[in-house]
C-alpha cells in the first residue's frame, strides 16, 4: 500500500461523461479517489438536492469501481458567497454549505474545500470581511454536527491566497472541522508576489492541512497550465507537505475540449506519482 493517494479532480474529464463514468476514468488511469465539484452552475449546485436513490446509485458506482469519492471541491460561493453585503446571497451560500455537508456525510466524503473567498464578484470590504466570519462560525457548526471537515482552499484573489492567512480563521475558531487544504500554485504565484516563500507558508499550517491540490501556475495565470510547463517546484513542495504530515494529494487540472483528453490524464498521473 503506497503511504500517499492521489486523486483527480472532476474537472480534468469531459463533462460529457455520466459520474460513473468518471469514477472508471480514475480507475483506469490509476488514480486512488475522485474530487467532485459543486461549483456555482445549476447542474452542479442541483446535485446537492439528489434523492436519496440517486445518492445510492453514487455509492454504488463507487463501490463497483473501486474508487470513492473523498473530498468535495465547493466553489458554488462564488456566485453565493458568505461575505455578500446582500443578506439572501449570504443566506442562500449557507443553504449551499448545508446541503454540502449532508451530501457529504451521506456519501462518506471527508473533506469540503471551501473556497477561501469573502466575495469574488463583489469587493472585499471590512463588512464583507465581517459577515464571512459570522457565517464562517455557522457553517463549521453544521459540518461538526455531521463529522465532516471544512478545508480552505487558498485562492488567487488577497483575501486568502496564503496558508498564512487561513490560518487566522483556524486559530480563531479553534475548531477540529476547520482546516486548511491549499492549492499549490496559488500559493506559488502569492509568493512570487510577496517574495516570501511557499515552503515556510506551508509550514505555517502544520497540524492543519488535509491534503494539497498540486496545481501548475506561471507568474499570473492560475489555471490550465500543463504540468511540467510553469514555475511550480512540486518536488520541494510535496516534499514539504509530506514531512507536514499530508497524505492526501489531488491532480487540479482542466479538460480543455482536447481530442486527447485521455493523454492528458495519463501524463498528470505518471508526472505527479514520480513526484510524490
Amino acid at each position: 500500500m503506497g503511504a500517499t493517494l492521489l486523486g483527480l479532480y472532476e474537472k480534468a474529464i469531459p463533462s460529457s461523461l455520466t459520474l460513473e463514468d468518471k469514477l472508471k476514468v480514475a480507475s483506469r488511469f490509476g488514480f486512488d479517489f475522485l474530487e467532485i465539484s459543486i461549483d456555482e452552475t445549476d447542474e452542479k449546485l442541483g446535485r446537492l438536492k439528489w434523492t436519496t436513490k440517486k445518492k445510492k446509485d453514487l455509492a454504488q458506482a463507487m463501490s463497483s469501481t473501486g474508487i470513492p469519492i473523498k473530498t468535495l471541491c465547493l466553489s458554488g460561493h462564488r456566485k453565493y458567497p458568505l461575505g455578500s453585503a446582500d443578506a439572501q446571497t449570504r443566506r442562500r451560500g449557507l443553504e449551499i454549505l448545508a446541503d454540502a455537508v449532508d451530501f457529504a456525510a451521506n456519501l462518506g466524503i471527508r473533506i469540503i474545500q471551501l473556497a477561501g473567498y469573502d466575495c469574488y464578484y463583489e469587493p472585499s470590504t471590512e463588512a464583507s470581511k465581517a459577515h464571512f466570519r459570522e457565517n464562517l462560525e455557522l457553517c463549521v457548526h453544521l459540518a461538526a454536527r455531521q463529522g465532516v471537515v471544512l478545508a480552505f482552499e487558498t485562492m488567487e484573489t488577497e483575501f486568502m491566497n496564503t496558508v498564512g492567512k487561513a490560518m487566522a480563521y483556524v486559530k480563531a475558531l479553534d475548531s477540529p472541522y476547520l482546516q486548511i487544504y491549499p492549492d499549490l500554485g496559488n500559493l506559488t504565484n502569492a509568493a512570487l508576489a510577496s517574495r516570501t516563500s511557499v515552503l515556510d507558508d506551508l509550514s505555517a499550517g502544520k497540524g492543519h492541512l488535509v491534503a494539497l491540490h498540486l496545481k501548475e501556475t506561471v507568474p499570473g495565470k492560475f489555471r490550465e497550465i500543463p504540468y511540467g510547463t510553469g514555475h511550480v517546484n512540486f518536488d520541494a513542495a510535496i516534499g514539504r507537505a509530506k514531512d507536514l504530515g499530508v497524505r492526501l494529494f489531488l491532480a487540479e487540472f482542466w479538460d480543455t475540449g482536447s481530442p486527447d483528453w485521455e493523454g492528458h490524464i495519463a501524463f498528470a498521473q505518471a508526472f505527479l506519482r514520480k513526484k510524490l
